[in-house]
């Protein structure tokens, strides 16, 4: 049973702000007038989330007693996404322009310390410093007293990671696509003089036209930085990035790597979408980190005997173990997938120009053009501008019962993974209707005033 009898539920709705007074008394109207009878919160709550006017994450909170913490700075809160080694993802919409996009944010007991502020905000900095089509965009980076959040570019679909789990290995083609994209991706961030470092198939998104967009720059850090300006070494945080991905140099020096480290992760990837796993599954985190440097990986025609010879090459020069022989940089990754696109009949310049053309990438790119000019995203270091006071999300009014989960969540935390739980899409799921149960108040009693 929910914590709130239907009156309370209608009187935190109205205190929330999630919906304006004239058209929740509207809603309210339509059901009296539709005779509808409510057993109790549950089920008006389902009514409302039916009627557009709350989602289901937003309606749980208000079950719980809870009307406030939906809205962060000029966004209001939709849901849930996921939650990472270091901060937790909303879906938020703008309340004004309406736009739905991704929020980032530091939980606040993280603020304290001061190894994970910098880095949140190395991020800001690293993200405004991209603009590529393969790149997830940044919106905004702001602050509320010791709420800490980026706003990005509002992806909606699936990781790598979530689509191999759920449909298995990748055709041929639709592999080297999808790692061909990533690589136009880095090779714009190795441009700008960022090295990614957590390259894995669960920092991918692949959005509903298939354009793969590179995300998760928590880790990144600039190519000009020395060990004496970062962040990682002055924590003494040793070893950063996913194990199952993690290039060998990397293992022994996080701090002392080149772009070439981003290369061997993205050809574990690949190898990742060719087999349904990483290149050593097996063993502990510290056997297959060494496994990374000593041997070499399991040959993937033992499991796909027909994977075309010329993919296998691309896939092993990628994860060679000495830097010297891989790949040089992600152009010429992008160069060796790309003709093996082409001799398979694949035209690339059409990959790119339909990540490059799409109606609502450009509006993005015109608006995060004008936040830039207004120096919201600005190298000055001046990131935060204090808005209203809102609470972190879930912060609540009255005591409530845990939150139970509200989002359908796909993925797991595997070995050596650096994220718990990611979003197998952005949408939020419908739960099962609540069926009225008997002593029904009327519709009168049900509803209350508002």
């Amino acid at each position: 049973m929910p914590a709130v009898s239907v009156d309370r539920f209608l009187q935190l709705v109205k205190t929330s702000g999630l919906v304006e007074k004239d058209r929740l008394v509207r809603a309210v109207a339509d059901l009296k007038a539709q005779k509808r009878t409510f057993a109790d919160a549950g089920v008006l709550a389902e009514a409302f989330i039916d009627m557009g006017l709350v989602t289901r994450w937003q309606a749980d909170k208000l079950l719980e007693g809870r009307n406030r913490g939906f809205f962060l700075g000029k966004y209001k809160l939709l849901g849930h996404l996921g939650t990472g080694g270091m901060s937790s993802v909303y879906l938020a919409e703008h309340t004004r322009m309406e736009r739905r996009v991704a929020i980032k944010v530091l939980p606040q007991k993280r603020v304290n310390d001061t190894s994970y502020l910098p880095r949140f905000y190395r991020e800001a900095k690293a993200a405004a410093a991209l603009h590529h089509p393969n790149i997830v965009l940044a919106h905004d980076v702001d602050n509320e007293g010791d709420t800490h959040y980026l706003v990005m570019e509002y992806i909606d679909g699936r990781d790598l990671q979530v689509m191999v789990k759920e449909t298995g290995p990748l055709g041929y083609n639709e592999a080297a696509n999808y790692i061909y994209q990533s690589a136009r991706g880095l090779e714009h961030a190795h441009e700008a003089g960022l090295i990614h470092r957590d390259v894995k198939p669960a920092n991918l998104l692949v959005d509903q036209k298939g354009t793969v967009k590179l995300l998760d720059l928590g880790l990144a850090r600039f190519s000009e930085d020395t060990d004496r300006a970062s962040i990682t070494v002055e924590f003494e945080e040793n070893v950063l990035g996913t194990a199952d991905y993690l290039a060998p140099e990397q293992a022994l020096n996080s701090h002392n790597i080149d772009h070439r480290a981003d290369i061997y992760g993205l050809g574990c990837t690949l190898y990742f979408l060719l087999t349904g796993h990483p290149p050593f599954p097996e063993g502990t985190l510290a056997q297959r980190i060494m496994k990374h440097q000593q041997e070499q990986a399991p040959p993937i025609t033992k499991e796909r005997p027909d994977a075309p010879p010329a993919l296998v090459d691309i896939c092993m020069k990628m994860m060679a173990k000495k830097v010297e022989d891989r790949y040089q940089n992600a152009a010429e990754v992008r160069a060796a997938l790309g003709a093996f696109l082409q001799s398979r009949g694949v035209k690339v310049q059409a990959i790119e120009e339909a990540a490059a053309t799409s109606p609502a990438r450009r509006e993005l790119v015109r608006n995060v053009r004008e936040a830039r000019r207004a120096s919201v995203l600005s190298d000055s270091g001046d990131f935060a501008r204090i808005l209203r006071k809102d609470e972190l999300p879930g912060a609540e009014e009255t005591s409530g019962s845990g939150s139970r989960p509200v989002v359908r969540v796909g993925g797991e935390k595997g070995p050596g993974s650096s994220v718990k739980k990611t979003p197998d899409s952005a949408r939020i799921s419908p739960a099962p209707p609540r069926e009225p149960s008997r002593g029904a108040t009327t519709p009168a009693e049900g509803l209350g005033k508002i």
